[in-house]
């Protein structure tokens, strides 16, 4: 029997139960939504662009992560082609006359506005007051030495658990600060050691305890010592490694996505798509799967809802920054739970045997929801190992 937790407003639609052992806690409906319906938006308590990702330019607001570049000159870097000229200037949303600069070091916002926004929550500690990072700086030394520990695909970042550590420290109330990160999921021992194994690879206890010292140096103080233990700093890790929501922003697709509403002759229009099918091929051919600005956050909300192999809602960034939409992708009814996919298309049409090993290897737990129940007779075969039978046969 699920219990009450906490309840958004009473118009919200949604609050959070107490479920129980193993799962904990979930996201349930008080209201009806239809499909297509937003369930509800928000904000992370943090976030951070990945660091690799940014290294190879993939510029975006380092507050928001709303692109810096316009869809033209993103087009022209991702495919390797300055020729590239994409028509309809006016569906691109960048604003380049609003970029901003922190007066201190080279971070690049989106405005004003997100500039002031990550001073005063967490910039004012981290700035490296210098347009030449010192390399013999913690922080600096910190980013290098993660960079070296996890390579592309990217799935984590330390700057994410530095932002929560410069958050507490900045915040007028650092209880009541340090309050809202406890709240995501804690693991065991065994637990926190199998997320840091996965993220960092076979050395990670030697890892993490570099990463802990250059962390220490950067960013000590007595608000934050408990983060800061071996103990503390692995159960930091585990808890962004376990609880990170992916971001992706692009304006090359939010200027196609802008193209798509304009009205147009159908000659104009096949005109249109004819340049946007090249223009992906292009793409794909020098960026592959690498196209969009990427970095994860933590989401309350988000983060309380549990996984499905057969999700009724899925989180959304259609605003082109951190802003999260959930969105119901079938009908929910009052009193369901709100449930997503941690896995993505391609893994969720795999055998129930790959999902479940998918989810154990990544989120340490056996999936039980309904499609994983109806599969339950289904042959204990990967689904690489049905189709090397299938061609066998």
């Amino acid at each position: 029997m699920a219990t009450q937790e906490t309840a958004e407003h009473d118009d919200s639609g949604v609050e959070v139960r107490i479920i129980g052992d193993p799962v904990g806690k979930g996201l349930f409906a008080t209201r009806d939504f239809t499909a297509g319906e937003v369930i509800f938006e928000e904000r992370p308590l943090v976030s951070c662009q990945f660091l690799w990702n940014a290294a190879y330019g993939y510029l975006a607001c380092d507050f928001c992560m709303r692109p810096l570049e316009t869809a033209e000159e993103n087009a022209c870097r991702l495919a390797q082609n300055s020729q590239l000229t994409l028509p309809y200037p006016d569906c691109c949303d960048t604003k380049k006359d609003e970029l901003v600069e922190c007066p201190s070091c080279d971070v690049s916002y989106c405005s004003r506005e997100c500039r002031d926004g990550a001073w005063n929550q967490y910039h004012e500690t981290l700035c490296l007051r210098s347009f030449m990072p010192d390399p013999s700086h913690p922080l600096v030394m910190l980013q290098e030495a993660w960079k070296q520990m996890h390579y592309p695909p990217e799935t984590a970042c330390i700057m994410l658990l530095a932002r929560i550590i410069a958050t507490v420290r900045q915040a007028s109330d650092k209880e009541g600060a340090t309050a809202l990160f406890m709240q995501f999921c804690h693991r065991t021992v065994n637990e926190e050691e199998e997320i840091a194994h996965k993220l960092l690879g076979a050395e990670f206890h030697d890892q993490l305890e570099a990463l802990r010292v250059l962390m220490e140096k950067s960013l000590g103080a007595p608000e934050v010592q408990h983060w800061l233990t071996p103990e503390g700093f692995r159960s930091l890790v585990a808890l962004v490694g376990t609880n990170g929501q992916g971001i992706g922003t692009s304006p090359l697709s939010r200027w196609v996505r802008n193209c798509d509403a304009l009205e147009m002759a159908s000659g104009e229009r096949e005109k249109l798509d004819r340049l946007v099918d090249d223009i992906y091929e292009q793409l794909e051919k020098e960026a592959g799967g690498f196209l969009n600005n990427e970095g994860s956050g933590l989401y309350p909300l988000q983060s309380s809802c549990n996984h499905s192999c057969d999700p009724n809602a899925m989180p959304t960034f259609p605003y082109n920054n951190v802003q999260l939409v959930m969105t119901a992708v079938k009908d929910i009814a009052a009193g369901d739970e709100i449930c997503v996919s941690y896995l993505d298309e391609c893994n969720l049409n795999r055998s129930r045997h790959s999902r479940i090993a998918i989810l154990r290897e990544n989120y340490l737990f056996t999936c039980r929801c309904s499609k994983c129940e109806e599969q339950a007779g289904d042959p204990d075969v990967t689904s690489e190992e049905e189709m090397d039978e299938d061609e066998e046969d």
